[in-house]
């Protein structure tokens, strides 16, 4: 007869109830002492129980939403079971610790010719800080797979709830390894970073960067190393504008409307993409041809407390400067509510960043690849402007324009900014 034991929540602290919100196992897993059965969440903290014993889960007792506090019954283990197979359970692990050989990545390796760079490249995942590895926020069937590709866990980003790594975070992580050429960023004559214990010096405090630091940070660095970058620096006299702009809002008052400087901006870019289609494409994959598009979504950078993102508005030549000026806002609080889909962050042809409500005279924003220019805009200022007998003051627009010198040369770099500075500073341009 089976041995079953009752796993139950241990001594949590200073808390009566706590919410479930993720189940990391599944009936029929075989999990060890210590591994993660589920993620439970306070008003001040979320935390993973651990088991406190071994075995294969015959009935999981709790589901996402239930009301947990210490000597709730979590589940049922079948400790005969566990006892059966111990060797199987362990072959994985010992295979990478013991001797770590290229084998560990054939599910996802090359083909025959190019197995010995593929092991090369994929040696570096084999390096597991085990300590660490106990500590990743990942179930125990994503434990075990790791393992079994030689995958250090602390250095997979999770894309799971609450940052939770998943099996496709690791399939990705390998891909990402054998893509990479051996030697790392030291084959681009480029030394790694060493690691520096900086608490010798003083007192120290790390804090975990949010997932969308995380990724924005891996997307700029391949966006920078793969892209070379251009960046066009111009002004713009929105004097004019900024007028229009000001009475504008004054008419739409009563509806609720406020319209910015971005929404003709918008407007601009557009009629610059239309002016020069090259700044509407793509390239593809073997960087031999263009992919144009003949759609006009643009992003726009948005700064959340978590980092940036860039949700996109689509179709921006169909729609009207308050149409613009409504779903920027719309947007806006959807990015800093956390709320945005995925979807509605794809599909971008040309990203503007700005930075007119902070401050600055000029920046060079990187690329968001695959599209091949970006827009920077700074904080406008009243300058004094020779008008052919006096000076005048008059409202300047610094702009900074990147743009994906394989697909742009800088003639048309800078015909492109002269361009986008003609439209928006006589407004009349934009409303034909």
């Amino acid at each position: 007869m089976s041995k079953m034991i009752e796993v139950f929540v241990p001594d949590i602290g200073d808390f009566d109830e706590v919410e479930v919100i993720e189940v990391l196992i599944s009936e029929g897993d075989t999990i060890s002492v210590e591994d993660s059965l589920v993620t439970v969440e306070s008003d001040k903290a979320t935390m993973e129980i651990p088991s406190s014993h071994a075995g294969v889960v015959a009935k999981v007792k709790v589901n996402i939403g239930d009301k947990v506090s210490e000597g709730s019954l979590l589940i049922l283990l079948d400790a005969d079971s566990a006892a059966a197979e111990p060797a199987a359970a362990q072959e994985p692990e010992a295979n990478v610790e013991t001797k770590p050989e290229p084998a560990a990545v054939k599910p996802v390796a090359a083909p025959a010719p190019a197995k010995k760079t593929t092991a090369a490249k994929a040696s570096p995942t084999i390096n597991i800080n085990h300590d660490n590895f106990k500590r990743a926020h990942a179930s125990p069937a994503v434990r075990k797979f790791a393992r079994e590709l030689g995958v250090d866990l602390t250095r997979v980003s999770g894309t799971g709830n609450h940052e939770r790594i998943l099996r496709e975070n690791i399939q990705e992580y390998v891909k990402q390894a054998l893509r990479e050429p051996a030697g790392g960023s030291a084959s681009l004559g480029v030394e790694p970073m060493p690691e520096i214990d900086f608490s010798q010096w003083g007192d120290v405090e790390t804090r975990k960067l949010s997932k969308i630091n995380i990724l924005t940070g891996k997307f700029m660095h391949r966006n920078w190393v793969n892209v070379p970058h251009v960046t066009q620096f111009d002004e713009a006299d929105i004097t004019e504008l900024e007028a229009f702009r000001k009475k504008s809002n004054i008419d739409y008052a009563d509806k609720g409307i406020k319209v910015t400087l971005l929404s003709f901006i918008m407007k601009a870019v557009v009629m610059g993409l239309k002016e020069f289609p090259r700044f509407n494409s793509s390239l593809d994959v073997s960087g031999a041809a263009l992919i144009q598009k003949n759609y006009y979504h643009i992003g726009i950078a948005v700064a959340t407390a978590d980092g940036l993102v860039v949700p996109v508005i689509r179709d921006v030549d169909q729609k009207s400067l308050s149409d613009l000026a409504i779903e920027l806002r719309e947007v806006s609080i959807k990015a800093r509510d956390k709320k945005l889909k995925p979807s509605e962050m794809q599909g971008g042809c040309f990203t503007i960043s700005s930075l007119g409500g902070i401050g600055g005279t000029s920046f060079t924003p990187i690329i968001n690849a695959p599209e091949v220019a970006i827009l920077g805009v700074s904080r406008s200022r009243m300058q004094p402007v020779w008008n052919g007998s006096d000076f005048e003051p008059r409202l300047m627009c610094p702009l900074s324009l990147s743009y994906d010198h394989r697909v742009i040369d800088g003639a048309e770099g800078a015909a492109f900014s002269t361009y986008l500075s003609k439209l928006l500073s006589d407004v009349r341009y934009l409303l034909m």
